[in-house]
């Protein structure tokens, strides 16, 4: 029994995505709508997909094949960047927030050469001193995600994601739809239409009141957005600690989409 009230969009979209599959009707352990259940359910609860399957009557394997069906499903509805960008022009908006995030997942073996030549593991994060994926999203200036990027190894700086994901549509967006990008410290110097804060230099130790003015008014316009983490991470729990594959984080986004059906 589901006993909250939560919201998906993918029973429609699952029975499409069988009819090409060609799935013969009533030939699933699941139909659509128990099929999106568990997947909800996955992302609300994070609980162990073998677990959830097993509680619906389905065995371990098809409870991962079910579950990477939804997601391919859901990864398959999302608007990309440019779109979400216009949407957000046209409802008038002033700017839009560029933050990064490292979400822990588990212990992976991958490594790679430092800059300094030494082997380290990819998906560890100095940033929270853990294994990580790196996670770039751009938010309304009301904290509301519109967009998020496929991840990187915790190992990546967000300013190298955001070269590598997001910051040409951001540049696109501030010289064609007049679309400024405020970014925190940690992006500084990404480029055109990306305002970030003025570190304080140090040989004279303070900066003017000018700047200093700036620099609070862009903090001030900023905090609300940076709320986009904090409100994907609470309504979908399951990414507070990532354990699916690698491969399947880094190519498929994370989504916060209105929904159709209720459970």
């Amino acid at each position: 029994m589901i006993a909250y009230r939560a919201i998906l969009d993918v029973p429609r979209e699952l029975a499409a995505e069988r009819r090409e599959r060609g799935t013969r009707a009533g030939n699933r352990a699941l139909s659509c709508w128990r099929q999106a259940v568990f997947a909800l359910v996955w992302f609300r609860e994070r609980r162990p997909v073998a677990l959830t399957g097993r509680g619906l009557g389905i065995s371990q394997a098809t409870a991962y094949r079910y579950l990477a069906e939804a997601i391919d499903v859901l990864a398959a509805q999302a608007l990309d960047l440019y779109q979400a960008l216009q949407r957000v022009a046209g409802q008038n908006w002033s700017h839009v927030v560029l933050d990064g995030k490292v979400v822990a997942s588990d212990r992976l073996t991958e490594t790679k050469t430092s800059k300094k030549g030494q082997v380290i593991d990819a998906w560890y994060a100095g940033k929270t001193g853990d294994f990580g994926s790196n996670i770039q999203a751009v938010m309304r200036p009301d904290g509301l995600p519109i967009w998020t990027s496929v991840v990187e190894p915790g190992s990546v700086h967000d300013l190298t994601a955001a070269r590598a994901h997001v910051l040409g549509a951001l540049y696109w967006a501030a010289s064609q739809l007049r679309l400024p990008t405020l970014a925190d410290g940690g992006y500084a110097g990404a480029g055109i239409g990306v305002h970030t804060p003025v570190p304080t230099p140090p040989t004279a130790g303070h900066l003017d009141p000018d700047t200093r003015t700036r620099n609070l008014l862009l903090r001030s316009l900023r905090c609300q957005g940076e709320r986009g983490f904090a409100l994907l991470l609470g309504r979908w729990r399951t990414l507070q600690h990532i354990t699916t594959s690698p491969n399947k984080t880094r190519t498929h986004p994370l989504r916060a989409r209105p929904s159709h059906i209720t459970c």
